[in-house]
């Protein structure tokens, strides 16, 4: 029986191996997205001077690029659930030509 404190479905353990260096991770401030028939393509960059950089490349078969979309969006919704909005820093763009 479920108790109360039960938020979901419950994952069997799996044991993953990382290396230290993959375990440390890198740092990122910028992203590329590309796609075809049969994957997604996305470059996480660091954007410093005096050029920026790709750090990492992952490439991955479209369903697990919409995976990935849905947990992001899963764990957006939770962070600012707790912790507030996050802000993009980005503006819209007027309506119409003159505006």
């Amino acid at each position: 029986m479920a108790s109360e404190k039960d938020t979901g479905p419950r994952r069997v353990g799996v044991d993953i191996k990382i290396d230290p260096e993959t375990h440390r991770g890198v740092y990122a401030n910028k992203a590329i997205v590309a796609h075809n028939e049969d994957e997604f393509i996305v470059d996480f960059i660091v954007d410093l001077p005096p050029q920026p950089q790709v750090v990492a490349r992952i490439v991955t078969a479209p369903i697990h690029a919409k995976r990935l979309l849905e947990t992001l969006a899963d764990n957006i919704h939770r962070f600012e659930a707790r912790f507030g909005p996050i802000p993009t820093g980005r503006r819209h763009a007027p309506d119409g030509p003159n505006a």
